[in-house]
Order: C-alpha cells, then structure tokens, then sequence
C-alpha cells in the first residue's frame, strides 16, 4: 500500500515574523497600507487628541484605518471580529503592528468618523484622478436600498403605537389573571409559571419602550403633508419598498463616473423615495469634486432612472445648465425597441383582470356620462372635472353604497371588501390645456433622441455593477449602524474600499 507523511492541522508552530513581509505587493492590503502612510492627510483626525501632556497614548488613527478598511473589504463589519482577527489573523496582526485594539476603541473610532470620512474620501478622490480613474464625461446616479439594525415591526405612527401598546396592556392583565384563577384551582409546576412570568416582563419591557417612545417623540411629517411612519429603535430609518418586499432600513445613494465606476460622492439617507435626493447629491458632487474642476456638473452627463424624474427636478437641471438624462415613467413605453413587450404582459394582465376588476370592466358612455359595472349596477357620476396633480382630466363614478354591500361580486371587485363600503372608476380621457410641463417635454425630447438612448443606455452599466461589487463581492449586506449620521460612516466606508480596490486593480504601481 501507498505511504504518506504524516500530518495533523491541529498542530501549532511558533515562526518569527516581520510584519512588513507579511504584507506583500500587488495585494489590496499593500496598496491600502500604502494608501494611508503616503497619499492621505491625516492631520484632520489628530484635532480630537487632547493627550500630550496627560492621558494614556492613544492608537494611531493609521492604524485604526488600515484594520477597519481591510475588514470591511473582506465583509467583516463587527467590532469584535475586526479586533479578533488583530489576534489570530496575520495580516490583521501586520496591518496593526500586532497592537491588537480592543472592540470598544475600534467600535468608537467608527461612529466618530463623522467629519473625517470626508476628508478621506476626498483625499483618494484626488488619488484617483492623479492616476487617471475618473474620466469625468458621464456621471450615474442612483440608490440601494439596505435593511437597518432595526426591525420594521417596531414602525408606526403615535396611533398605531397607542393602540399596540394597549394590545399589550390588555395581554399582560389577561396572564396575570389566567394565572391567579389557575393559582387557586389547582397546582401549578413552578416551571410553567417561570415561563409565563419571563413572557410577562418581556410585555412590560416592551409597552415601557413604547410610553418613553411616544413621551419624547412626535409623528415625522411627510412630504405631501400627511404623517410618515417612525421606528422606535432608528426613527431615521424608513419603511421601503424593494423587489424583495418592504424593509426598514436606508437608501445609501452613489454618484458614479463612467470610465472605471469610480465613485465620485455617496450618502446615506433614511428615505425609500428618490425625487428629492438629486439636488443634495448634486451639490455634494460638486463639493467633493471642487479640488479636481469647480465647474465639473456643466461639463459632465448625468443619468438616472425615473425615480428621479419630477418636474421640480427637471426644472433645475435645465436652469443649472446640467446635461442631464433622466427617464420618466413611459420611457420605454415610447422606445421602439420595446413596442412587442406589451404582448408578453398580456398573460400577466389577464391573471390580474381574472382576479379583480379593472376599469376596463366596466361598460363606459362618455358622451351619456353612464357606467354599468360587472353585475350590471349603474353608479353615478361623483366628479365631472376630476383633474389629476399631472393635469390628467376623468370623470369619477361611485357606486351606491346599498349596491355593493349585497353583490356576489364584492370580493373581486374590491380590494379591502370589509372597510371599503363603495367602489369608485375613474375614467381619463385627456389632459388639461397647458397642463404639460416644458422642462419635461424637453427632457422627453432630448432622451427620446438616438444620441439621448445611446448616453442613457451607459447607466445600468455603470451604477448598478457598482451596488453588486459592494454588497456582494465585498458583503455589505445590512447597516450594522443606528442613526442616520453613523449609517452615513459605515456606506461612505464602503464606498471608500470600493474605490481603493479601483487603485488597486487600475493603479500603476499596484498592480
């Protein structure tokens, strides 16, 4: 028979070490090890030092960063795994000089880096413009949606928490009498009571957050004038809307350039919807890119998707002299290379039409101003001059209330049958005169242009891959971080290796 030598993975060895050997060329932690000693100014972190003549010496922010970024490039974002692997991990150990930091410094340094992150990523900003990274002709913005560390079964309005909390309450009364009329029938193992009184004080701990919640806290108003839902564990977090359902969490939006999808500015904000974050990530742009061009957005494009597209946003573009390309809502509906998708929607619409009823459904005489619905019930005409915010004009017809309630057909005609007493059609048949906006009629002209579709059709490339780099390959798949200023450090950070990892792959000298 074959004979091997023996071997065991078990087995330990001490080896002497040079630190410096550890971290070899043409490796991302050498090019980060470099990054920090030579091409970044860190005079902006020593200000909060106040040691020299007393206090214990402090770590050195070049250390701190060198861990924190080479952990976030490989996904780690604990504190107390990054200051793990300064124990037991040799490039951690090298990176460090083996000064192994505690959790709690690393964890602290993290959420101060308030002012400091934008001064370093600003500083590797200019690097890559040094070597030639950005090619400032076409710039893609556009946002990922994360889950926070908080969880959206605690979001709501004042309300909605009243009413959970006295659900509570009632819930709470309930166990503790079950549990009296229990005591003086008969016996019980003292087990089972541990068990409900460990659930009676979780209840008790929960309707107490709520009250301090609701004590100190008021409704957030939202942009339309109506109320947004809060969170009691991150109230700047929001509720979202994702292909893969709804999360609490933040949209961390990046401002990306074409040539090798460096990014140029990033933030952080807590809001699914992205019509308002255009101009602040405009202006961000130009603050970061100040050093490089002072006038970089007028001789840039822009692209982004129509979740940036309002009229108030095209205005702006076209004032600020910004070559923009922004799609609406019926971009590809009037793209020619998509007039064949209507017919691969069509068993999709017909699921859904066999489901509830549609408009469609329903049998329309504009000019007698008459609606039958599908069980043959006439409704009546409620608004003759409906006019949408877009300024599309319809006629609203309600069905009576005596009507609906005794149809067979309720179910599917309705979308909530046990609150909604009537159904209401409306049918569009125009637009208001001078309704259409010119600054979006001009971007509509100018993106439905060839040389307009050839300049947007960059910006799935561009941005998206981007997104995919971060949260897949590097793994930054949720904030780890509470509140809108420390989820703002830990994307930026993100972003940051992100652009480090260009220099490492595109950088002379680092390759």
């Amino acid at each position: 028979m074959a004979r091997f030598k023996q071997y065991s993975y078990s087995q330990g060895k001490f080896i002497p070490i040079q630190f410096e050997k550890q971290i070899l060329p043409n490796t991302f932690e050498y090019a980060l090890h470099y990054l920090i000693d030579n091409e970044v100014d860190l005079s902006v972190f020593r200000q909060k030092y106040k040691n020299d003549d007393t206090g214990a010496p402090a770590y050195d922010p070049a250390i701190l960063l060198k861990i924190v970024l080479y952990a976030y490039s490989r996904g780690i974002v604990s504190s107390r795994k990054i200051a793990q692997c300064c124990r037991e991990n040799i490039i951690f150990m090298a990176l460090s000089a083996d000064t192994r930091p505690h959790f709690t410094t690393i964890a602290s340094f993290i959420s101060s880096l308030d002012q400091e992150v934008v001064h370093l990523f600003r500083d590797i900003l200019l690097v890559c413009d040094q070597m030639g990274l950005i090619g400032k002709e076409m710039f893609a913005v556009d946002g990922c949606k994360l889950p926070s560390n908080a969880s959206k079964e605690w979001s709501g309005t004042k309300a909605e928490f009243e009413k959970k909390c006295k659900k509570l309450e009632d819930a709470i009364s309930r166990m503790i009498e079950k549990n009296r009329q229990v005591d003086q029938k008969e016996s019980v193992d003292s087990e089972v009571l541990a068990r409900d009184q460990k659930y009676i004080d979780t209840l008790k701990k929960q309707v107490k957050k709520i009250r301090q919640w609701l004590d100190d806290n008021d409704d957030k108003p939202g942009r339309g004038g109506g109320i947004r839902k809060s969170n009691i564990t991150d109230n700047d977090s929001a509720k979202m809307k994702t292909s893969k359902g709804v999360l609490q969490g933040y949209n961390g939006v990046a401002m990306v350039d074409d040539k090798h999808q460096v990014i140029v500015h990033c933030e952080a904000f807590g809001d699914g919807q992205e019509q308002h974050l255009l101009r602040p990530m405009l202006e961000g742009t130009q603050k970061m890119l100040a050093a490089i061009d002072t006038n970089i957005l007028t001789k840039i494009k822009l692209t982004a998707d129509a979740g940036f597209h309002t009229a108030k946003n095209m205005k702006y573009l076209f004032e600020e002299d910004i070559d923009a390309y922004v799609a609406d809502r019926n971009f590809r509906k009037r793209d020619p290379r998509f007039q064949d998708q209507a017919k691969y929607k069509a068993r999709a619409r017909k699921e859904r039409q066999s489901k509830w009823f549609t408009p469609r459904d329903f049998q329309v005489d504009l000019d007698k101003e008459t609606c039958i619905c599908p069980a043959g019930n006439s409704l009546y005409v409620k608004n003759r001059n409906f006019v949408t915010k877009k300024g599309y004009k319809a006629i609203a017809f309600m069905a009576r209330k005596t009507d609906c309630q005794k149809c067979s057909l309720r179910k599917r005609c309705l979308r909530n049958p046990d609150t909604t007493p009537a159904r209401q059609v409306h049918i569009f048949y125009g637009k208001k005169k001078g309704a259409g906006n010119p600054y979006i009629e001009r971007m509509k002209n100018k993106l439905d242009s060839a040389f307009g579709r050839l300049i947007y059709s960059k910006r799935l490339g561009t941005v998206e891959p981007v997104f995919a780099h971060i949260t897949s390959a590097i793994g930054l798949n949720r904030f780890t971080l509470r509140g809108k200023s420390k989820v703002n450090i830990q994307w930026m950070l993100f972003c940051l290796v992100h652009n480090m990892k260009k220099i490492h792959r595109y950088g002379l000298g680092f390759t």
